[in-house]
């Protein structure tokens, strides 16, 4: 069992249906992608059915010379991005994210993990962030590489996953953000958790939080010319197993604030 404050909602209470308003999914069936990272990192897929993937990676630690066959899902962000998420089966407590660019051939691979242990203090799912680029070439010029941003401090959204999910996010500064529920099993909860917001492209924004009071963490990528958000959450459920749940929203925009002088971190 995972340790839960009373009545704290846990992982598989709030995750029920959290996927309703995600974009449809893209079936890559013959297809392949490769990516080459920044930190080393060599990442090759072949998608053999529209649910399955071969994959092969190398070239940082605890990556090397690593395999498997595992599931996948691949969402079309946009007019050029593409969201594939390898929820894995090979190695449980693990994901393996992909965000690519047909227009730019850029990507940024991210890595998450369940600590096998909680620390206090710290969130127990972790997350790393390696830019890349797609295939062997080089990517388009002038375009951009994917790097933190500050973009959205101060502005604050709401975000309709489902009939049942409604959630305002409130982005406070670099590495935090504020959460809290309107509707659903978590109405009148809230926190404020440690996040990465990466921007990928002209308006397609990587957001990504972990949360502190229970073992889960998210990632998606936001549109926000479409205003939708696409992504995927990895957690412990209340009985201690590993979970990966598919999630998307519709984004409404309530407003932001501007700092006069000093600003956040």
């Amino acid at each position: 069992m995972t340790d839960i404050e009373p009545g704290w909602k846990t992982y598989d209470d709030f995750a029920l249906g959290i996927g309703t308003n995600r974009l449809p999914a893209e079936d890559l069936t013959g297809t392949s992608l490769k990516v080459r990272t920044d930190s080393g990192l060599i990442l090759e897929c072949a998608f053999g059915d529209a649910d399955q993937v071969s994959w092969r990676a190398t070239g940082v630690p605890g990556w090397e010379d690593a395999a498997g066959v595992d599931p996948y899902d691949a969402v079309a962000v946009g007019e050029h991005a593409l969201f594939v998420d390898l929820p894995l089966v090979s190695r449980p407590r693990e994901a393996l994210t992909v965000i690519s660019s047909r227009r730019s051939r850029r990507a940024l691979v991210v890595v998450s993990t369940i600590a096998p242990d909680p620390t206090p203090g710290e969130p127990q799912v972790r997350q790393h962030f390696w830019p890349g680029v797609v295939g062997d070439g080089d990517p388009a010029p002038g375009s951009p590489t994917p790097a933190p941003t500050r973009d959205l401090i101060g502005h604050r959204f709401l975000h309709r996953y489902s009939p049942n999910h409604l959630y305002e996010h409130v982005y406070l500064n670099s590495e935090r953000y504020c959460w809290q529920c309107l509707e659903g099993v978590q109405r009148g909860h809230g926190d404020v958790d440690l996040t990465s917001t990466y921007k990928f492209d002209e308006d397609l924004y990587v957001f990504a939080f972990r949360e502190f009071r229970i073992a889960v963490a998210s990632l998606f990528l936001y549109d926000m010319k479409g205003l939708t958000s696409t992504g995927r959450f990895l957690g412990l459920t209340g009985d201690g197993r590993a979970e990966h749940t598919r999630s998307g929203a519709w984004i409404s925009r309530l407003g932001e604030v501007e700092y006069p002088d000093v600003q956040p971190i």
